[in-house]
């Protein structure tokens, strides 16, 4: 038996409250930030993670506010950026054979837009989309964030990929983002005898897929103030909830475009994942 790949934090069913109700808005409230930060785990020593100005002592007090309003205008003098990461396991079960989907799969000029929605997916050349999110921050910062993926055509093994490329004419918006995704498709033969003539086979699809996604940002001098633990943390438990909520929208519109393009009707004995 295959071993279940081990799951991301970003694959477990976060508070709902953490998440919002909005699919497009990834803007955390500080209440909402209170939560990730409680469910992603924060230590024992909680004054480490308070927002402090290194450059506290040596202010003269009366001067003290201005300063710092200053000095969160400045560009940031440090070279080094943060890098986050998400690694996510998604499955989507399609009830059809292998040949149809992949038929399917190949034609992604014609669903994979209207399935994008409410996230904008703009096309590039014949394989790629820029795909942008929406606002996406937390702690006072936020970007705009938009990243293009490339749709390779599936390798001798039938095995699809997806990998970054730029977005053409885009301004330097101050990150960078590296999206590598691998999905595998595995046709099932499943007997169901309860309503159905003994015998008769149904065939369906199965598809998982590994995504590995790494940002990498220059933050401003006001949110360097934070700790390290706490930004890494916070960065990487927002890039989780993106993930996340795309996936799984993503997931959804997909297997539901599917089936409903091509007129399948879902047995109710079959439960597929999504």
């Amino acid at each position: 038996m295959q071993q279940e790949p081990m799951r991301s934090p970003a694959n477990q069913e976060p508070d709902p409250e953490i998440l919002g109700g909005n699919d497009s808005d990834f803007l955390l409230t500080p209440e909402q930030e209170a939560a990730m930060l409680a469910t992603y785990g924060m230590g024992n020593d909680d004054s480490k993670f308070d927002l402090q100005d290194p450059d506290a002592a040596e202010q003269d007090p009366t001067n003290k506010q201005s300063t710092e309003k200053n000095q969160d205008l400045k560009p940031s003098l440090k070279g080094d950026k943060s890098a986050f990461h998400n690694h996510y396991v998604g499955y989507m079960d399609l009830f059809a054979d292998k040949q149809t989907v992949m038929k399917y799969l190949n034609a992604h000029q014609g669903w994979f837009r209207r399935c994008a929605n409410p996230f904008k997916a703009d096309p590039i050349g014949e394989m790629g989309y820029a795909m942008g999110v929406g606002q996406v921050g937390a702690m006072g910062f936020q970007v705009d964030a938009r990243v293009g993926l490339n749709l390779l055509p599936p390798d001798e093994n039938s095995v699809y990929r997806i990998t970054t490329i730029p977005i053409p004419n885009q301004a330097p918006q101050g990150y960078e983002v590296d999206f590598q995704a691998e999905m595998r498709l595995q046709e099932k033969t499943l007997d169901l005898q309860a309503g159905q003539k003994l015998g008769q086979n149904w065939v369906m699809t199965s598809i998982e897929w590994d995504l590995n996604l790494t940002v990498t940002l220059q933050f401003p001098q006001f949110i360097q103030r934070l700790s390290q633990d706490m930004l890494q943390k916070t960065g990487d438990g927002v890039l989780g909830f993106v993930v996340k909520r795309v996936s799984k929208s993503l997931t959804a519109k997909v297997q539901d475009d599917f089936h409903k393009t091509h007129e399948i009707k879902v047995p109710k004995q079959i439960k597929l994942r999504r």
